[in-house]
């Protein structure tokens, strides 16, 4: 399916029907939209597999709908409190994913136009309660691309900058490369409605708002992270993908990176980060052929180090310890000088 998990279809959705798929969360990484990296991470699929169930979950309270129907141990669809052990098996409700029609450099959304549910909506919606280094609002802002008042604001940020309300994004989710849009080029290009645009915008603060509490209390800050939704049967807005894991969120201890964000540093100081920037400026939509040089693998010592963040992430996040790891925190000041 992607670089990081794998799709198993276990009943195709029709068109007034949803299927049921599985995601199996792979111990694969990707960074900078280059997709499988050379190494893996290991625990990794586990570790986020259990923990974007706790979110799915913890939702379940609330009038939110999600895709979630349980983690897969001994062939059964589980709660989480019910697994004997960490998987990275998760089933769900499957939608529809209708792929606007590439033309070169531009893409046909007209096929929108006349759907009108159990189909995942080709958004990724992107929450912001900071600013970090790193962060593609700095590299928008100097291109012209993205305004202040786009994002509410009267000057220009500074690195770090800790937001006084939370900024919404919106990029595209099924182009060659995502493209961060205006929220009326969004409604238009999915068929959706002013209601339905403030209901994803409100769905995806409540969703902000738990992960920033839950990881709150884990001594994490909550930078940003993505959700994505779908329509179901009838037309009501869900919550589909993963959401609150470290591939979804940026998060920091301490000022810290504590997401994969730990292997994007690492990477930028190396040649293959260079070609991969030159060649992205170059043409953005057939950039990897451009690219001259191939990623090296992650330090064996510094991809333990991630694998242990994920593993004690998911056992502090859960409060059960589904890994033999250190708690997060002896980990973190560990990892501290080498990044």
């Amino acid at each position: 399916m992607g670089s990081v998990k794998d799709l198993v279809v276990l009943r195709e959705p029709q068109n007034d029907k949803a299927g049921v798929g599985r995601f199996i969360f792979s111990d694969r990484y990707s960074v900078f939209d280059w997709g499988e990296m050379p190494d893996h991470i290991t625990g990794k699929g586990k570790a986020i597999c259990i923990a974007t169930a706790y979110f799915f979950e913890k939702l379940e309270g609330s009038r939110i709908k999600t895709h979630y129907m349980g983690i897969v141990e001994d062939g059964k669809s589980k709660r989480s409190d019910e697994l004997k052990e960490p998987r990275n098996v998760m089933e769900f409700k499957l939608l529809r994913v209708i792929k606007p029609k590439n033309q070169g450099n531009t893409y046909d959304y007209s096929i929108f136009q006349k759907e009108k549910g159990n189909f995942l909506i080709p958004l990724e919606i992107i929450y912001r309660n900071s600013l970090p280094e790193g962060s593609s609002v700095f590299r928008r802002l100097r291109e012209g691309s993205l305004k202040l008042e786009d994002i509410g604001l009267k000057e220009m940020p500074a690195a770090g900058q800790v937001l006084d309300e939370p900024i919404l994004d919106v990029s595209t989710k099924l182009e060659v490369t995502d493209r961060y849009i205006s929220w009326e080029e969004a409604r238009k290009i999915c068929n959706l409605t002013e209601d339905e645009i403030e209901e994803i915008k409100r769905i995806t603060l409540t969703v902000n708002e738990l992960i920033t509490r839950e990881t709150k209390r884990i001594g994490l800050f909550n930078e940003d992270g993505k959700v994505e939704f779908g329509f179901d049967e009838k037309r009501n807005l869900i919550l589909v993908d993963a959401l609150g894991t470290l591939d979804e969120c940026r998060f920091t201890y301490e000022g810290m990176p504590v997401s994969k964000e730990i292997a994007r540093i690492f990477y930028r100081k190396t040649s293959w980060y260079k070609d991969v920037e030159f060649a992205k400026k170059q043409d953005r939509y057939n950039w990897k052929v451009l690219v001259r040089s191939l990623p090296s693998p992650l330090p064996k010592e510094l991809a333990n180090s991630i694998s242990n963040i994920y593993k004690a992430y998911t056992n502090e996040l859960t409060e059960r310890k589904w890994f033999d790891v250190s708690p997060l925190k002896e980990v973190l000041n560990g990892i501290r000088n080498a990044i």
